[in-house]
């Protein structure tokens, strides 16, 4: 379609709101759309009223596709697809959301806006969970929204340098507990939404919270010090000064989970 979208027919915008996972409306909208410019130039009010679109992120999708056909800017995240981010939640250790993000349609350029709230309305209460997919996000950012920057597999295990943990998927993590001798804990990272994103950027996230997801008990002391020894090693000086630097900061608190 090389017509501005303004210029687009009724049955065209109808058939780019079903691609877009916005089937549900396409009945509402056929008797109400004229041309793609009546998208362009209705309110958040009219879409509500005349699309019947109650649902806050289905709202959120359609008005930032809009927004990008006014000013005709192509984000690169507008390429990733909400099924694709079904996959991206299994990635980062989160494949409990999965339905809910899926029913909210929520695509790339929708986790480049996601907000606090967004992430409430999704069920997403976790202090951790909230931290884990602002982790993800911003490494999707860095990446240009790279469909494929998550590492699932392993390469060198004795070449790895913090830029490379960054980009580790939650399974990823998981194949580098069972390089430590830490086999038997590994599957308790399932759901538990830590990824190499995590790891690295955020500051509160040091062994002791991953000791603590990986059901390590307190008394197992010397099982937790070859923990603490190892994820030093793979987070480099910066990260671990930075942790370190925040463990005895005065306001600082545990990360809850």
């Amino acid at each position: 379609m090389n017509a501005p979208f303004s210029k687009w027919s009724c049955d065209q915008v109808c058939a780019w709101m079903e691609e877009f996972g916005l089937g549900q409306y396409v009945n509402m909208a056929r008797q109400w759309v004229t041309s793609g410019q009546t998208l362009l130039s209705a309110s958040l009010q009219d879409i509500e009223k005349e699309l019947g679109i109650k649902h806050p992120l289905h709202r959120k999708k359609l008005q930032l596709a809009l927004r990008s056909f006014s000013t005709k800017i192509t984000e690169k995240s507008s390429e990733l697809d909400h099924i694709w981010v079904t996959r991206w939640l299994d990635d980062i250790g989160l494949p409990q959301y999965k339905d809910q993000f899926s029913e909210g349609r929520v695509d790339g350029r929708m986790l480049q806006y996601l907000t606090v709230n967004d992430l409430l309305f999704l069920k997403v209460t976790s202090q951790l969970h909230h931290l884990s997919i602002k982790c993800a996000i911003h490494i999707l950012h860095v990446n240009k929204f790279n469909p494929n920057c998550l590492k699932r597999r392993p390469g060198d295990e004795n070449k790895t340098s913090p830029s490379e943990v960054v980009q580790w998927s939650n399974h990823r993590v998981m194949e580098w507990l069972r390089s430590v001798d830490l086999a038997e804990y590994a599957p308790n990272l399932r759901g538990s939404g830590v990824h190499g994103g995590l790891i690295i950027l955020e500051p509160r996230f040091n062994s002791d919270t991953l000791a603590m997801l990986l059901n390590i008990p307190p008394q197992k002391t010397l099982l937790r010090r070859h923990l603490a020894t190892n994820f030093n090693m793979l987070v480099g000086s910066q990260a671990q000064w930075e942790k370190q630097e925040y463990l005895e900061s005065s306001g600082y608190t545990p990360l809850t989970t």
